[in-house]
Order: C-alpha cells, then structure tokens, then sequence
C-alpha cells in the first residue's frame, strides 16, 4: 500500500479553495451539489483507509481473534510505520464510528418527536404551531414524500403577507430539493475527517442560499425575501437540528441579504477552467479522484497481501 493509504486522510486540504470561492462564485444549487459530493467521497475514503489501517493494527495485538499470518513482517511492511500507524487507526475509527452513530441516532430521534408532535394537527404541508416561540424548518418525511413546513404563530406574527410567502416558498425549496440529505451526507463527513469542516460550513450557507434563490424566483421580488430573512434572523432560534434546513438558520444572514438584494446569480453548471473557482474546483476534483484510486489501490492491495498471509 505504502504511502496511498495516508494520501485520502490529508487530500480533504485540496477541497479547502472551492469551499471558500464556491459559496461567492458558484450558483448555490451548483456548490451545494458539488460540494457533498466532494465532501461524501472523501469522507468515505478516508475510512476505508482507516479501516485497512485498523485491521494491520489490530493484527498485530495478542489475543485478537484475526488469522496468525496477518501479523507477519511481510504484511506489516505494507504499511509504513506499521507499528504506530495501525495501532493509531483502532482508536480513530472507533472514534468516526460514535460520532457518526451519534449524529444519525440525534437524526432519526428529532424527526420522529418532531412527526409524533404534529400528529394531531390537519395533514396539510404547512403544520402552524400556536407557540410564541419564533422559528420554522423544513421537516422531510413522515406521512407524506414531501415532508411539512413547521411554523409557530410567534414567527407569523413578525411577517407581512408578502414575507410569509417567501418564508412558505424557502421551506418548500428545502423539502422538494432533499436539503436535509445534503446537510446530512457533510454532517458525516465532518465527523469522519475534521479536514472537511470547511465544506459542512459551505455547504449549511449554499443550500440556504439555493432556497433563498427559489423563493425569489416564487414571490417574483427578491427584497421581500431579503426582509423576511432579516426580520426572522433576529428573532428566530434556528432548528432543532443541523441537518434540518431552517428559514433563519445562524450562520451569515448579512451575507444571504446583500446576495438577495443584488442580482440573481447565473445558473451555469461549471465554472470556467480558467479562473480562480475553476482552477479550485478542478483542484478539488483532482483531490478526490486521487482520494478513490488510493483508497481502491490501498483496498486492493491489503487484500492480495493478507490472501497470500492466510494459512490455509
């Protein structure tokens, strides 16, 4: 395996440009995309290869359950410091494994309480709960595909007519685009790589933005959206959970305001080769296309040698 098998835990870095240059450069339904799938691939490569780490280290403590030959020198010596590497592994991806479980137990606990909460209320898509708590989400699932845009009475009352129509707009955007999949896909990979935090930050901010842009394009003014967002964000307690698309979620509402009150911005789908974000976007590319083969080359290779290992 050699080196290949590190190359996926640090290859993350080379994503780190497009994070920041999309978010100004890139159409937000265009960074969103590309983002978590930069941001899901990587992730799971580098866990692959923590994995293949794991099982060199594992091997070589006593009393494990794994095959005698797997801690022959000739297998450890696929592995470049076989020794600290291997062992470093079991603790890092015990680690990936409870953050991650964590984040998807939370996950499937909100939504169920917030489903069983709405129960009693006329299955329409827009649940008005008569709470003077400021907030709305976007709630996917549940008793129908598209989901329900959650809403308490103390967020209406703040709102003008035009503004609640730009607020309906933004959730529905979140529930018929699957917003709450992409948050969730970098909410993973954040926690199986820290070095992809940058696009979990971008990716929270782009698909907001993404919403922000559906919802002007449905009310037909984009500064009614801008002052909804404004009056929301500073009243508004968020959502109940980071892989819920909320209308005033915290994160840079100065910035989603002045982007709404300029103009909308093109819909290309990549950027041109040849300038700042498509070099950084090519980059990113390059980084995760590395990250896949190393990891198959790493995959492939441990498996051949610990075949070779096996008594038989």
């Amino acid at each position: 395996m050699g080196v290949f098998v590190f190359l996926p835990l640090v290859l993350p870095l080379t994503a780190w440009p497009i994070a920041r240059l999309a978010e100004q450069h890139l159409h937000p339904r265009v960074a969103t995309r590309l983002l978590t799938g930069v941001a899901g691939v990587m992730a799971l490569c580098s866990t692959v290869c923590l994995g293949l780490l794991m099982v060199v280290g594992t091997a070589q403590l006593p009393g494990n359950p794994l095959p005698d030959g797997w801690s022959d020198p000739e297998v450890r010596a696929a592995v470049p410091q076989d020794e600290v590497a291997g062992k470093l592994a079991i603790p890092a991806l015990l680690v990936v494994a409870v953050a991650c479980g964590r984040l998807l137990w939370r996950h499937r606990t909100v939504r169920r309480r917030a489903h069983r909460a709405l129960a009693g209320l006329p299955g329409t898509g827009v649940a008005v709960l008569p709470d003077d708590t400021p907030y709305a989400y976007a709630l996917p699932g549940g008793g129908d595909r598209t989901g329900r845009v959650v809403v308490t009475t103390g967020l209406l009352s703040g709102l003008r007519p035009a503004e609640r129509r730009a607020l309906f707009a933004h959730e529905r955007a979140h529930l018929s685009a699957r917003h709450h999949r992409f948050l969730l896909v970098v909410q993973l990979a954040a926690r199986a790589n820290p070095f992809l935090r940058p696009l979990r930050t971008a990716v929270s901010y782009t698909a907001e933005r993404w919403a922000d842009e559906e919802a002007a394009r449905a009310v037909g003014d984009r500064r009614v959206v801008a002052r909804a967002i404004g009056k929301a964000a500073l009243v508004s307690r968020g959502t109940p959970l980071p892989t819920l698309a909320g209308f005033a979620a915290p994160g840079p509402v100065p910035r989603r305001v002045a982007a709404l009150l300029g103009p909308a911005p093109a819909a290309g789908e990549w950027p041109p080769a040849f300038t700042a974000v498509g070099l950084a976007a090519w980059t990113a590319a390059v980084g995760t296309a590395v990250s896949a083969m190393s990891s198959a080359n790493s995959a492939v290779t441990l498996a051949l040698v610990l075949h070779a290992a096996t008594p038989l």
